[in-house]
């Protein structure tokens, strides 16, 4: 079964801003990390379907260093989670903002 490159790219682009309207509506940081990880794996599915469009292997290649950005995002993002909480008891973004240094 061949889905077409358009249908992809339309499910490629809802995502994104599925993932984009997290990030400006959530204020709670996980919700915001989750948001990142979505429009991440949008951007990769793009890459791939684009790759198959043209026959290349520059799709597949791409999607596995997005797949590196994300799990090296996901441990930084999450221990500044853990910091933050431990600070502030709370996960609102907000009460990152009020952090010096």
């Amino acid at each position: 079964m061949i889905v077409p490159f358009e249908q992809v790219l339309f499910v490629s682009g809802v995502l994104f801003v599925l993932g984009l309207m997290g990030i400006l509506i959530r204020r709670n940081i996980l919700f915001v990390l989750m948001s990142i990880e979505v429009m991440m794996n949008s951007a990769a599915l793009a890459f791939v379907a684009a790759g198959n469009r043209w026959g290349q292997p520059d799709g597949q290649i791409m999607f596995i260093l997005i797949l590196t950005l994300a799990a090296s995002e996901a441990s930084v993002g999450l221990a500044l989670v853990l910091q933050i909480f431990r600070r502030f008891k709370t996960l609102d973004t907000d009460a990152a903002s009020e952090m010096k240094g």
